[in-house]
């Protein structure tokens, strides 16, 4: 076992996984709530236990695809979601992950890798090489401090430095802080929505 997917795999099987609040964000639901072409090629990646995806599902997008580098997430999913395709569900590391989408939504995935130049540049591009003409990047990051701590997962950053490596791939519709984040991340995060370019 590669040992990003031992990390996060020992991490399900601890419940060490203070990110999961155990249903769809606000900002992510609401702003799935205003699409309306329902046969979109949607993935979530890193999805964990992918409550934004069930939503998505029941809602009717029935090309919702979900990816994450542990198991274990993924069979928690399938037994809530029994009707969810097998072959939409993607375990896998994200940058062996090939296909072709029209909207990837984005997490806090971003704040999970180790936040040297070499992970966030590589995310971004290869972010941009999974979608569509006219694709879109979706969703949420982490607006608090980054500090020192490699060890201290989710990771903070900025708009600022998110946008610098985001820029070089994508042009930026929106990206301002969350007006209708959940309460114990008021103030701490950023929406964003870009077109790859």
């Amino acid at each position: 076992m590669k040992e990003e997917e031992l990390y996060w795999t020992e991490r399900y099987k601890n419940n060490n996984t203070g990110w999961d609040i155990g249903y769809p964000s606000t900002p992510i639901k609401e702003y799935a709530d205003q699409l309306t072409d329902k046969s979109i090629q949607i993935l979530i990646p890193g999805a964990g236990n992918a409550y934004e995806a069930e939503y998505l599902w029941k809602a009717g997008f029935v090309n919702t695809h979900i990816l994450d580098i542990s198991i274990i997430p993924l069979q928690e999913f399938k037994k809530r979601n029994p009707d969810f395709p097998k072959e939409n569900m993607h375990q896998s590391d994200f940058f062996e992950f090939s296909g072709q989408f029209d909207l990837i939504i984005e997490q806090t995935f971003f704040c999970s890798f180790v936040p040297i130049d070499e992970n966030r540049s590589a995310y971004a591009k290869h972010m941009a090489s999974l979608l569509k003409p006219k694709g879109k990047l979706a969703g949420l990051w982490f607006n608090f401090p980054l500090t020192n701590d490699m060890e201290k997962r989710p990771f903070g950053g900025s708009k600022e430095l998110y946008t610098k490596y985001l820029s070089p791939y994508f042009k930026t519709i929106t990206f301002d802080p969350c007006y209708n984040s959940i309460a114990p991340r008021q103030g701490k995060e950023l929406f964003g929505i870009f077109e790859v370019r």
